[in-house]
């Protein structure tokens, strides 16, 4: 084999960074030894438009996509049939490989590109509704590389038959082709391996047990030490949003100190700790510290569970991961409704607080198959063996290349993203602070504004008196509150199910202008069947309208935002920023609304009525679509960003032949080795 050959193939790499050293390689191309190739550059002449079948594709919902997987081409079956129509018909077994502009050389499949890119651009944050950028970045790129690799086969006929492919041709390869790459990008969202699945069982136990925490206050407020101020069960509701900025704070230290996994065994802790305070307090003061405790564990999983779990799935599992867990948040609102029938009476509150400590001791139980973060090894050493370990497990791979290439993805990605980017730096100085940073920069402003005026009024909406309070709410309304209280549960949970629908299709500013409008009706409709013009059933109706609201927008949109449409440096400070003024919000409401109902009886919901309508008119004044860019437009960002990069070998139809060698490959090469040495006896015996 010659140097630039076994160079481009990818087997001799550089020995500062593993890069593929710059040689000449006008001779070697995957159309055979002897084709000149000097690759192809993306443009935007070149590369203008989606495919119409990756058009339709997309705007198929996520459940149809998901049935079609595996549907689409394959490179295992279809070999050779689109470009044997193109006479193709002698391909060499060529890498693929780009040239950066400095010269530098990485080999990577096209799957291999297209992984990394997502990598980089999804952050490193199990979200629900960020299906639709994972998906909407596998098209983008899909199609950006079947055109380049459209483009290199149009070259080679030009030079080799001295005709173009005419436009069916070229259509009917860019169509095979996407489809086929899109295929192998969403692979990953289909292929769950057990440790990943016992992660996120753990992971979603924790926020299992924040919602329990929500609601659990509920059901037994009559029994727990009666003759209790309002003031003091006010401050023994809010203290839960009193350890939650707190825990929200320490959590990203003792992640970064201790690991993501041991930040984990931390909260556990302190639920199992909070929860036996509480259970055992000999008064309500107990019971407020205990409660201080356990807001302390649901900050910190509010933060710690997103991490984890979308530095531990791959990019196309972080919006599905994300689901899971705001399914666990929601369930556990309702577990903590039902036990309530059982456990609120004058002998089982307590046993209604210690159920805290039960679930997170039975979590602590399973923490052995708990692993540590890949993302947190790796830059605490890009050598780790054990990271190295950990990521063969989770993905279930069986080379080493396999799980290099993963290193890569890993470590390409957390650079990219780094708070501290390099292009932060002025002539060697310390990087921005990226909280001030955002306020000055006027594209950014505009978002961080819209993401905190949302999640004031996420809080101000008044949901959280509804999950504190709605058994004193509906005292006098329905004739068991606790009835009422659960029915508000179980239609939050299938409120998140149509969320995640609508998600999928709406757009951001969209969902929180029909959330605003719908809770704002819902309000009126509550004030005004509760002073006697509709009967309680309508105001218990309209309580449900108004859940439901909650859950397709003005519940997780604010979130969402950040994921979705901030660059990966101002993710984390846009996210910590709104996490502290979610809390503080969370707080007040807490605190206030028991003395708000007090004054104002039937019109207590008069005053969030208010901040949904002021939530509308800046919705529809100033919040920008945040639903995130569409394939055509992440692809023009493609082009512009690889704009000096030349692309060789973009062979997507053959990047299968680039897999490590299967089981039965391995056979037959031992076979023709034995064949061979038997040979070599024969001849020797001869002799």
């Amino acid at each position: 084999m010659s140097e630039h050959t076994s160079l481009l193939s990818g087997e001799k790499k550089d020995d500062d960074n593993g890069s593929l050293r710059r040689r000449s390689f006008g001779s070697f191309s995957r159309f055979g030894p002897d084709v000149e190739t000097s690759g192809v550059k993306p443009s935007g002449d070149s590369i203008s438009n989606i495919p119409l079948v990756l058009e339709d594709w997309h705007r198929r919902s996520m459940s149809a996509q998901a049935d079609e997987a595996g549907k689409t081409l394959s490179p295992h079956h279809k070999k050779g049939q689109s470009t044997g129509q193109l006479g193709l018909t002698q391909r060499n077994r060529a890498r693929s490989f780009v040239q950066n502009i400095d010269g530098t050389m990485v080999s990577m499949t096209p799957v291999e590109m297209g992984r990394h890119e997502l990598y980089e651009e999804v952050p490193f944050l199990a979200m629900s509704g960020l299906q639709r950028k994972e998906h909407s970045l596998s098209v983008a790129f899909s199609s950006y590389a079947a055109q380049l690799d459209t483009l290199e086969t149009d070259e080679y006929m030009a030079a080799t038959t001295g005709k173009h492919l005419n436009p069916e041709e070229k259509e009917r390869r860019l169509s095979q082709m996407s489809l086929l790459l899109l295929d192998e990008l969403e692979v990953d969202a289909i292929t769950v391996t057990t440790p990943l699945i016992f992660a996120v069982l753990i992971a979603s136990m924790l926020m299992f047990n924040m919602g329990y925490n929500i609601s659990v206050m509920n059901a037994p407020e009559p029994f727990v030490f009666p003759g209790h101020s309002t003031s003091a069960w006010s401050m023994a509701v809010a203290a839960f949003c009193v350890g939650g900025p707190l825990g929200a704070v320490l959590a990203g230290q003792w992640a970064d100190q201790r690991g993501r996994r041991g930040a984990l065994m931390i909260t556990t802790w302190l639920f199992i700790f909070g929860g036996f305070v509480q259970a055992l307090a000999p008064s309500l003061n107990i019971v407020i510290v205990g409660r201080a405790i356990i807001g302390v564990a649901s900050g910190a999983s509010t933060v710690l569970v997103p991490i984890y779990l979308g530095e531990l799935a791959p990019p196309s599992l972080r919006g599905v991961m994300g689901t899971m867990t705001q399914f666990a948040l929601v369930i556990g609102i309702l577990v903590a409704d039902l036990v309530g029938f059982v456990l609120a009476n004058p002998t089982g509150w307590r046993y209604m607080f210690f159920l805290t400590s039960a679930m997170a001791f039975f979590q602590l139980l399973l923490t052995p198959f708990l692993l540590e973060s890949p993302r947190w090894l790796l830059g605490r050493n890009a050598n780790s063996n054990k990271a190295r370990f950990i990521i063969k497990k989770l993905r279930g791979f069986r080379y080493d290349e396999e799980v290099e290439t993963e290193v890569e993805h890993y470590l390409g990605a957390s650079k990219s993203q780094s708070r501290n980017d390099s292009n932060d730096n002025s002539g060697g100085s310390s990087a921005k602070n990226p909280m001030l940073e955002m306020f000055q920069d006027k594209k950014v402003r505009l978002l961080v504004i819209s993401t905190l005026v949302m999640q004031v009024a996420s809080q101000f909406s008044g949901i959280n008196a509804v999950f504190y309070y709605s058994g004193l709410f509906f005292d006098g309304v329905i004739e068991n509150p606790l009835v009422g209280t659960t029915l508000m549960g179980a239609i939050n949970v299938l409120a998140t199910y149509v969320a995640l629908l609508l998600m999928d299709k709406c757009g951001r500013r969209t969902l929180i202008m029909w959330s605003s409008a719908g809770m704002f009706v819902s309000c009126i409709v509550i004030v005004v069947s509760l002073n006697g013009y509709f009967s309680d059933m309508v105001a218990l109706g309209a309580v449900a309208s108004y859940v439901c609201f909650f859950e397709i927008g003005l519940g997780p949109i604010p979130w969402l935002i950040v994921a979705e449409m901030f660059e990966g440096k101002y993710v984390a400070p846009a996210m910590s920023i709104s996490c502290q003024l979610n809390w503080a919000c969370n707080f007040f409401v807490g605190l206030f609304f028991p003395y708000i109902n007090k004054s104002l009886g039937a019109y207590s919901f008069g005053p969030f009525a208010i901040v949904l309508l002021l939530t509308f008119m800046f919705a529809w004044i100033y919040l920008p679509e945040t639903q995130g860019t569409t394939p055509a437009e992440l692809q023009a960002e493609m082009v512009k960003k690889n704009a000096g990069r030349s692309y060789h070998n973009m062979d997507i139809e053959g990047m299968a032949s680039h897999a490590p060698p299967s089981q039965d490959e391995w056979e037959q090469a031992l076979a023709l080795l034995k064949q061979l040495g038997d040979d070599d006896s024969d001849e020797a015996a001869g002799v």
